[in-house]
């Protein structure tokens, strides 16, 4: 019987350190704009959907091996999947649409660096989801033509006729 509990909080910890590595550092220039996408992202949250993807994988994928070498390969493309999900918090968190204080019982990011810099920030999420997914030592562990179609779901998921 899988511990459930242990399973979600084992590919937490992976999602977040891939994240964590592939950003930029808060401190890097421009300081307050790293320092705000790292406070947004690291927020605390779950990472259901990028736990469901690695599911998924994990169930179709061929055994041998232990989980962590299987999965090693997809954990920065499904990272895309919450730098999509954050972005869309922040943006969601605006005045201008539900007008937010706080997430996950802390300051919304407009609240903690105005609004201009969540704007920013939410702008930045989305793009980096698609600069992961686009990184050659990402996309090159699968065929390019898999990396072009996960690449044009997420951002049709994400889009005017998605999540916008």
């Amino acid at each position: 019987m899988i511990d459930v509990e242990r399973y979600i909080r084992e590919r937490k910890n992976w999602v977040d350190r891939s994240l964590s590595a592939f950003l930029p550092k808060a401190g890097r220039p421009p300081s307050l704009l790293h320092r705000a996408v790292r406070y947004s992202l690291f927020a605390g949250g779950k990472r259901i959907r990028p736990v469901l993807a690695l599911a998924a994988y994990e169930a179709l994928a061929r055994p041998g091996g232990s989980a962590r070498q299987r999965v090693r390969k997809v954990v920065p493309v499904v990272s895309a999947i919450e730098l999509i999900h954050t972005y869309s918090l922040v943006h969601d968190d605006l005045p201008a649409m539900d007008n937010d204080d706080f997430r996950r019982g802390r300051p919304t990011s407009h609240k903690m660096f105005g609004e201009a810099a969540a704007i920013l920030v939410g702008d930045s999420l989305l793009t980096e989801a698609f600069i992961l997914l686009s990184n050659p030592r990402v996309a090159s562990g699968f065929p390019p033509k898999l990396i072009l179609e996960v690449t044009h779901e997420l951002a049709m998921g994400a889009g005017s006729l998605g999540m916008a």
